[in-house]
């Protein structure tokens, strides 16, 4: 790996730059802990620290980012290609990299869902659904689970828990929270004031729980018979990660909506996007302009994104995801947790409620990079690169081991 030149001389001048102009609060945190690095050299499933050279596989790839590992080289060289005569464009104009992205996203579903907007991030492409829902039902209410996660933005944030909202002020009216995988819960909830149910197929942020079976096809049920629209947020979950495109094409479920984001830049260029039914499109049929953004659909990153499909849809690779699932769990057995897992989507589940906090400094002592759940400090999320190799399968296992004192 070549390491990036660093601005500064050493890690404590990073870190007090970074303090004084970033955020002091995370580096008060990480000081704590002793999670002191400096990201530094990167490539494939793992980075390393600039000061000095210690490396970590990456089991968290920033919540799917890094799907096809850091600096994939197919995707580098896509955009490099790219730079050669494109840039952003303008989010006024017809682009024919938007269109060709577009369509192949579009078949992704099928065909089901043929309309698409594109967003800089997960969260603006949340926003974007729940804006679409309101404006073609005419109906205001959205519900949501709780310990769901759709973004720090705007009506995205008014999905999520209090917690990431209230230092900001009141929730703006009309969104609910029902507990995940409770179809009780919802089927109180849900009536026709409902303009859409947004939820993750597998809530990253709760610790990974999988939901019970015919819970989703419930959901999808009780949507359709309130005319309400369901949202399945796949930012995490989708372009692979459970061992299919769309998590949802597990359950042959029919969503409304599709998020996508994070995985979709190849961990380059940033780039998400909202897919819609045609009915839900049509929208901006008769509103063309009625949303814009400026970076959505970036020319660079269609380039990026349309790589990042071509490997995901290449014949083997999602098979390989499920082997390379079967063979972790099977390493991991015997350890102190449980392990949650659709594919590579993977919760490492402990008794204690801080389990996942703990876990996650000592795999960190190891080399391994996780995160706790947020909204269930008892799981530890565990996503490595789609594209770890076999060697480095069996050296990940051999880490995570000797972090549980079974090396």
């Amino acid at each position: 790996m070549s390491a990036p030149e660093q601005p500064f001389a050493d890690r404590d001048a990073t870190f007090e730059a970074f303090a004084r102009h970033v955020s002091r609060g995370k580096v008060d945190t990480f000081r704590e802990f002793g999670l002191d690095v400096v990201m530094g050299a990167r490539d494939g499933a793992r980075f390393s620290d600039a000061f000095p050279d210690r490396d970590y596989y990456n089991c968290h790839s920033n919540g799917g980012v890094f799907n096809l590992g850091h600096r994939n080289p197919r995707v580098v060289e896509a955009v490099r290609r790219a730079l050669d005569s494109l840039d952003i464009g303008n989010h006024h104009l017809v682009s024919g990299f938007r269109a060709e992205l577009a369509r192949r996203l579009a078949a992704t579903t099928g065909g089901r869902l043929s309309g698409v907007v594109f967003a800089v991030a997960g969260g603006e492409a949340a926003d974007l659904s729940i804006k679409v829902a309101r404006g073609v039902t005419g109906r205001q209410k959205i519900i949501s689970a709780k310990g769901g996660y759709h973004g720090h933005t705007g009506l995205a944030l008014a999905t999520g828990d209090a917690q990431y909202r209230e230092p900001f002020g009141p929730n703006p009216p009309g969104f609910v929270q029902v507990p995940f995988d409770n179809l009780d819960a919802l089927d109180r909830e849900l009536d026709d004031s409902t303009a859409a149910v947004i939820l993750e197929p597998i809530p990253a942020t709760l610790g990974m729980p999988l939901p019970s079976p015919g819970y989703l096809a419930g959901v999808q049920r009780l949507c359709h018979e309130r005319s309400a629209k369901l949202i399945l947020d796949e930012v995490q979950t989708g372009l692979g990660r459970t061992g299919r495109i769309w998590c949802y094409q597990h359950d042959e479920l029919e969503p409304d909506m599709v998020l996508t984001g994070k995985g979709l830049s190849g961990g380059i260029y940033p780039i998400a996007a909202t897919l819609m039914t045609r009915e839900l499109h049509a929208f901006f049929d008769d509103h063309p302009f009625i949303h814009i953004s400026t970076f959505g659909g970036a020319e660079l990153g269609c380039a990026a994104a349309l790589t990042v499909l071509d490997i995901v849809e290449e014949r083997g690779f999602l098979d390989r995801v499920m082997t390379l699932s079967d063979r972790l769990a099977a390493g991991l057995e015997g350890l102190p947790f449980d392990v949650r897992r659709k594919g590579l989507m993977m919760g490492l589940k402990f008794e204690a409620d801080g389990g996942g906090m703990l876990a996650a400094k000592l795999l960190f002592d190891q080399g391994v990079f996780a995160v706790y759940a947020n909204n269930d400090r008892s799981v530890l999320q565990f996503l490595p690169p789609l594209t770890l190799g076999d060697d480095e399968a069996g050296d990940l296992i051999s880490r995570v081991r000797r972090a549980f004192g079974a090396g």
